[in-house]
């Protein structure tokens, strides 16, 4: 896993946190992080994307559930990397909640999605989050991102570290 001074993790060390995989995996650079209080990520976004084919043809918009669960995976990564957050080995970080999502512009092949998260509150293994996806400094989407660390029944989850 790479990282650097500013928090910064390649694909290697985010699928070090994140137990997401092609094509589900939707963050692809960690540019940096403050763990308990702040990160930045990218998405590229490219007309390769499964999800194209069918959303929509002639006219591919990346659908914004999945523009929410790139922040949500943001998230996820800022929250493993918080100490205290979680109870360690083999703990996920689910999706609990969102609240005040709105979405201000289509995401099109070719965008970079610029993903911000901070946190608001962690406290017992749930945490709360701001997050707000940017493209080219203009809002996509925004939304505040409720989730809960659950011990991982079936040992799939990463080793969450940092």
């Amino acid at each position: 896993m790479t990282m650097d001074e500013t928090g910064a993790l390649d694909i290697r060390g985010i699928m070090h946190y994140l137990p997401h995989r092609y094509p589900f995996l939707l963050v692809d650079r960690v540019l940096a992080c403050e763990p308990g209080k702040t990160l930045r990520a990218v998405k590229n976004v490219t007309i390769n994307e499964p999800f194209f084919a069918g959303h929509f043809p002639g006219h591919p918009v990346m659908p914004g559930v999945l523009v929410i669960e790139a922040m949500a995976q943001a998230a996820a990564i800022l929250a493993y990397r918080t100490p205290g957050s979680h109870s360690g080995v083999g703990a996920l970080f689910l999706f609990a909640g969102i609240d005040h999502a709105r979405f201000r512009r289509e995401v099109v092949p070719g965008d970079q999605l610029l993903l911000e998260v901070e946190v608001l509150r962690i406290m017992r293994g749930v945490g709360k989050f701001g997050a707000r996806a940017t493209v080219n400094g203009e809002m996509a989407a925004e939304a505040e991102l409720m989730a809960a660390f659950r011990p991982d029944k079936a040992g799939g989850a990463p080793a969450p570290g940092g």
